[in-house]
């Protein structure tokens, strides 16, 4: 997926919304949450936009791989499971007082 940097001259309610293409092309908003750092790579934790004012939801998390242009960032589905949950562990301890997790 692809992140198109539209968030600049946004309102500040809406300056952590970021919009990805998918791989069929279709444009999708999601409400950027975190940067965690682990084992050497950068994950984006996203949430689907719409679900944060629900206020529940499964979030997103993705791989931020470098590109070569500067004005696009890349994003790759993260398919180890040990990675996608410590990724997450990290996220939950961060935002422990902030979020209503559910196990």
């Amino acid at each position: 997926m692809d992140a198109e940097d539209n968030i600049l001259d946004l309102p500040e309610e809406l300056d952590n919304i970021i919009h990805l293409t998918d791989e069929n092309g279709a444009d999708v908003s999601f409400e950027f949450l975190d940067l965690i750092e682990h084992e050497g790579g950068e994950y984006v934790v996203l949430l689907p936009a719409g679900q944060a004012e629900a206020g529940d939801g499964e979030v997103v998390i993705l791989r931020l791989e470098e590109s070569g242009d500067e004005t696009t960032e890349t994003y790759v589905g993260v398919e180890d499971e040990d990675t996608l949950n410590a990724v997450f562990a990290i996220f939950r301890e961060k935002f422990q007082d902030d979020f209503n997790f559910v196990d």
